[in-house]
């Protein structure tokens, strides 16, 4: 991890709920069950084709980590954005919001617990001077599941929100999570903005065998200032795993001109490089591969659901490229922590002082995720249902009294740079005055 430490940090010391002095934890409470005794066959076999978010799934499938915390590991690599902010060429600019937006996914990568989903009014903040910002998210809406998020720098140097609603299928081997919603980044030194869509994510051999992840779709990230373009595709996997977790794509102005070329793996890294360089590559890559596949007799079989193991590990770095963004290495105990990164087994940690200030809402203080993270799985698992049965109660006593569901942070309204619908951030949060919130656990 590049710590970028940020000079005249805005929040005062009492205000601060930081994480950062407590870098140091690699390890959560207690590590995870084994899955290995529970089939979500039984639970999913009704649901071929439908929408996941109304299907209550045992806790023992869960993270600990609600879906709120877990969209805030898109900040993991936040350096990205400050180095974007540093450049003063629009293309080298692009190249550091394309690599922050490939590294926002990275955490994902063998991370195949299902995190809470958030109870309506649930929120969650974090305050890290280390890396320069300071977010908070809301669940605005059960039905749909939507989140929404605001970071700023405490510089005043970007602003970074969206809100995500993730539309999840079940398709008799695999689930698939299409995350809906904008994303936007703002570098604020440049008045430009930035936004784009995530890819969609699936998990594989979710009824026997190795659960697997892979990416893939078209991001286009676009700069709304210049009207430059980048268009990243995320690869499928492909019959032999030869594109598993490959990323490649080009930056081009308005005019389509290939400006750069970027290409990598969304679990390792990514570079730039010249277009023309890239292309007669690739020209060259798949003459060679037609020619191995000539000379071995394919088996045409049907398509396997295990993991394609691909060619190599690492990515054939293209000669003159720029590397723009390496993963931070696990935690050497990540596979029995749920595959956390650092910056996950940090996010539910909470001290005294911190107590004091975070409102009821925030969800270090849910007793379903505290419960399961403390190993306690039977506790979790009433815990989850009381809360679910508590939110129900209360959606049907406001529709007795014929009232509307407030947000508290953020408002409805149009995306300000692509038009789209989006949740916005109403402000004020920071001033710690949390009058009338809900009572949600």
């Amino acid at each position: 991890m590049v710590n970028c430490a940020v000079p005249g940090v805005c929040v005062p010391p009492s205000q601060s709920t930081s994480t950062s002095e407590h870098l140091s934890a690699t390890s959560l409470p207690s590590p995870m069950f084994s899955r290995n005794d529970f089939s979500i066959w039984s639970i999913l076999r009704k649901c071929i084709g439908m929408e996941l978010s109304k299907i209550t799934m045992p806790v023992i499938f869960n993270e600990p980590l609600s879906f709120l915390q877990r969209l805030t590991e898109y900040m993991e690599h936040t350096y990205l954005i400050h180095k974007a902010s540093s450049f003063s060429d629009p293309v080298e600019r692009m190249q550091c919001v394309a690599a922050f937006a490939v590294s926002a996914v990275a955490s994902q990568w063998e991370r195949t617990g299902k995190p809470f989903n958030p109870l309506l009014g649930e929120t969650y903040e974090l305050v890290r001077d280390d890396l320069g910002f300071r977010l908070i998210s809301e669940q605005v809406s059960h039905h749909p599941p939507i989140s929404a998020f605001h970071a700023e720098g405490l510089n005043n140097d970007f602003i970074f929100h969206g809100s995500i609603y993730p539309k999840l299928k079940f398709w008799g081997k695999s689930v698939e999570a299409e995350p809906k919603g904008t994303i936007t980044l703002e570098l604020l030194e440049h008045n430009e903005a930035y936004t784009w869509t995530n890819p969609t994510c699936c998990v594989h051999n979710i009824i026997v065998g190795k659960l697997w992840i892979e990416q893939y779709g078209n991001v286009e990230i676009t700069n709304h200032k210049t009207g430059d373009k980048c268009i990243l595709s995320f690869k499928p996997c492909g019959l032999f795993g030869k594109e598993l977790h490959k990323v490649e794509g080009y930056i081009q102005d308005k005019s389509k001109k290939k400006l750069c070329a970027l290409y990598g793996k969304w679990t390792e890294c990514l570079y730039s490089v010249d277009p023309a360089t890239f292309d007669a590559y690739k020209k060259n890559d798949k003459k060679n591969t037609e020619e191995k596949k000539n000379s071995k007799q394919v088996s045409n079989s049907e398509e396997s659901d295990e993991m394609p193991m691909p060619d190599s590990e690492s990515v054939c770095v293209i000669p003159g490229s720029v590397l723009l963004w390496r993963i931070a290495p696990r935690p050497p105990n990540s596979a029995q922590m749920y595959n956390f990164t650092s910056f996950a087994m940090v996010l539910n940690e909470v001290d005294k002082e911190m107590e004091s200030v975070i409102p009821k809402t925030d969800c270090r203080l849910r007793p379903d995720i505290r419960a399961m993270e403390n190993g306690e799985i039977d506790q979790a698992s009433e815990e989850k249902k009381r809360l679910e049965e508590k939110q129900r109660a209360a959606r049907k006593n406001r529709s007795k009294s014929e009232e509307d569901w407030k947000t508290r942070w953020f408002h409805q309204g149009p995306n300000p740079h692509n038009g789209a619908q989006d949740w916005l951030y109403s402000g004020s949060y920071w001033d710690r005055n949390y009058f009338s919130l809900p009572d949600i656990y």
